[in-house]
């Protein structure tokens, strides 16, 4: 046998079983690769679910939350125009008051003076 032919001997034996052990580890964590890919995509599809199904839960919470914010305000501004109202009643009642004040104060003052 020649040097070549020892040579190539040498690879068979040694070098091309380790190649072949190497192949079939790289083989198997492809297959690990491509089932961790799976798992994340599938997890990638159940959180834009999750996440879909949260945005449409709080839209018809804000929409339920801006309704009552609506009733509670038209409702306060109907008491408040209700209040002013009064307010105003009142404040025309006391100017009325004070003027019969100061009509019944000149009346007695004249009815001192002419007794």
């Amino acid at each position: 046998m020649g040097f070549i032919e020892e040579g190539r001997q040498l690879i068979q034996d040694f070098v091309t079983p380790e190649i072949r052990a190497i192949e079939a580890r790289l083989d198997a964590i492809e297959k690990q690769v491509a089932a961790l890919d799976s798992k994340t995509d599938k997890l990638d599809a159940k959180i834009e679910r999750n996440q879909a199904h949260l945005d449409a839960k709080i839209d018809r919470n804000q929409a339920h939350l801006e309704a009552k914010i609506d009733r509670n305000q038209a409702s306060l501004e109907t008491k408040i125009d209700r209040n002013q109202a009064q307010v105003l009643d009142t404040l025309n009642r006391m100017e009325t008051y004070a003027h019969v004040l100061e009509r019944l104060a000149r009346v007695e003052s004249k009815l001192q003076s002419v007794a």
